[in-house]
């Protein structure tokens, strides 16, 4: 079991940056995959970052820009976003499930059964 709860979203300009958390309590946050997806109005939810067993995996679209990490002592993993682009503008979902996956799979949505309620992330130009 997993109860995750995001914070740290808001509304920046073009070029800021804003940090992510997302805190958790269960094992399944603490040893499996946690990733960070985001939905933006009429679109689909997709993936962002994830953080797993093998390492830390990244949209092309975030990569450079994004930073992804764990600290597990304080049941927490945080996305730095740095250079936000408008682009960039939709709600925020931390996910977790307690197993591993790879670059490829880490990014499939159906893999994550536990999701917090989101955080609006908004930049303009």
């Amino acid at each position: 079991q997993a109860q995750l709860v995001e914070s740290g979203g808001g509304s920046v300009q073009a070029g800021d940056s804003l940090s992510l958390s997302c805190s958790a309590s269960g094992r399944a946050f603490t040893s499996g995959t946690v990733g960070w997806f985001r939905q933006a109005p009429g679109r689909e939810r997709s993936f962002v970052a994830a953080t797993s067993r093998g390492g830390n995996y990244y949209a092309d679209s975030v990569k450079g820009r994004f930073t992804i990490s764990r600290e597990n002592a304080r049941d927490t993993v945080t996305l730095q976003m740095n250079s936000l682009e408008p682009d960039d503008t939709a709600v925020y979902y931390c996910a977790a499930f307690g197993g591993a996956c790879t670059s490829t799979s880490c990014r499939d949505r159906r893999l994550y059964n536990y999701w917090g309620q989101g955080t609006q992330v908004t930049v303009s130009s």
